[in-house]
């Protein structure tokens, strides 16, 4: 099979993911693994985050549905009931109260997501200078704020500045070098739609004027990968936190040497 296009997620592929982000706040919190992802994920289409990622709520307005939500104990439980017995797991003890902020949580969500994996970084640089692919990014994100709203200035007796905000979000030079890595770089804030809609991936298809076919798309999360393949792409998971397995895969599908500067592993007598 020819490949034309090699279509990379961001977050938990080729930087960190924030889900680590949410487990630490979790454990800061004293809450059960996975709940707040598992809070997030249930609010569903209409959900705080989601809509954020399709630029349909401005930043401080996500921030405060997004505490919300997360902070609705007796959805959230049911939620989490639901998970765990769907995994055949013990329900652990769940909180009959809790307090999310949503500013903090998103913010640390975002600073854990912006230092590039060095394999990935090298692995793209191959396949750029092979010349036989065009090389993407297709990701969920939101749109950086570029003024802050009255919302902002009447929420808070110091509201941050614009300067303060992109800081607590690790927005800056890092995002303008991420971009630069890629020769497409489609983002659900702009398009309107995210994964895993059918409609996003063939947006990225038509951008890219490749069939369906004759790309491979990574990403660590399976929903958005059975999407994908739905539309007959061909599909690698990415383990968050060892894209070295990923990355070979990767290099036997395309051909190209992705992983010989890494240290071969010693044998032993």
């Amino acid at each position: 099979m020819i490949f034309k296009a090699i279509i990379f997620d961001i977050g938990g592929v080729v930087v960190g993911s924030p889900l680590f982000a949410i487990n630490r706040y979790e454990k800061e919190l004293g809450l059960p693994f996975q709940y707040l992802n598992v809070a997030i994920t249930a609010q569903g289409h209409g959900g705080a985050f989601q809509c954020f990622e399709r630029n349909e709520l401005d930043l401080y307005t996500f921030y405060r549905r997004f505490g919300e939500e997360l902070s609705n104990v007796d959805n959230n439980n049911t939620a989490y009931i639901k998970f765990c017995k769907s995994r055949g797991q013990e329900v652990p003890k769940l909180p009959t109260k809790l307090q999310v902020d949503g500013r903090e949580l998103f913010g640390q969500m975002m600073r854990y997501s912006t230092q590039v994996d060095p394999k990935v970084r090298i692995a793209i640089n191959k396949l750029k200078e092979s010349r036989k692919f065009t090389i993407a990014a297709l990701t969920n994100n939101f749109a950086p704020p570029t003024e802050m709203v009255a919302d902002a200035q009447s929420s808070a007796a110091k509201a941050p500045s614009l300067e303060e905000e992109l800081q607590h979000l690790g927005l800056g030079e890092s995002q303008y070098e991420l971009r630069k890595m890629f020769d497409h770089y489609i983002e659900s804030a702009v398009v309107g739609k995210r994964k895993p809609d059918p409609e996003f991936y063939k947006h990225a298809l038509h951008l890219l004027n490749v069939q369906a076919s004759e790309v491979v798309f990574l990403d660590d999360i399976g929903p958005n990968l059975k999407a994908a393949q739905k539309l007959g792409i061909t599909t690698i998971r990415v383990d968050s936190s060892d894209s070295t397995p990923a990355l070979a895969q990767l290099s036997k599908l395309t051909g190209v040497p992705l992983l010989d500067h890494l240290p071969k592993p010693s044998s032993k007598l």
